[in-house]
């Protein structure tokens, strides 16, 4: 039988009102949720939305029932929809219309011809994942990075645990390829 998981009992905690317990497993659930948000809108907005969902999850958690794999997928969940709402908003708002020879010699920031997904740091992975359609990149954030499995990723989703595990693998595939091609 596998080990309970030692958050469970904060989240018990937290559910009737322990400060202490709220901080502990915000401190054990905000940095995967960040590294989520940056791959869905980008390193400059994933701090502004984790905060949204972090305060839609206070007002709302009277409303929560379950454990710690419940609250991690829950406070994903409403990351998500944060997430998705902020590009919504963004693809309103106008456009700068730069000079095409301004940005022709800008650098790509993820230098794959360097290194192999084995020896990037958290950074460098995390911007190499954010290269990927987004329905592959959110897959393998959830499934890989955070550790979710099918079902749980497909309920955060919106999708069938297959679709979920057919993104990720085909987003695994295009890392494999693009790290191939540089070595």
């Amino acid at each position: 039988m596998p080990s309970p998981d030692p958050l469970d009992r904060a989240v018990e905690q937290m559910l009737v009102g322990d400060e202490d317990a709220f901080r502990e497993v915000y401190a054990a659930v905000h940095p995967p949720l960040l590294r989520y948000l940056t791959v869905l809108v980008g390193a400059d907005d994933a701090e502004d939305v984790a905060s949204e969902a972090w305060g839609q999850a206070f007002r709302d958690l009277d409303r929560f029932t379950g454990d710690a794999d419940g609250f991690r997928g829950w406070i994903t969940t409403i990351g998500r929809h944060r997430g998705l709402d902020h590009l919504r908003r963004a693809a309103r708002r106008p456009v700068a219309t730069d000079d095409l020879e301004a940005v022709v010699d800008v650098r790509d920031p993820v230098d794959v011809e360097a290194t192999t997904l084995g020896a990037l740091g958290s950074d460098e992975a995390i911007a190499l994942i954010a290269t990927l359609p987004r329905d592959q990149a959110e897959a393998i954030m959830l499934r890989t990075v955070l550790g979710f499995d099918a079902p749980t990723a497909a309920r955060i989703l919106g999708k069938r645990p297959g679709a979920v595990r057919s993104a990720g693998h085909r987003g695994l595939r295009a890392l494999a390829r693009r790290l191939e091609e540089s070595s």
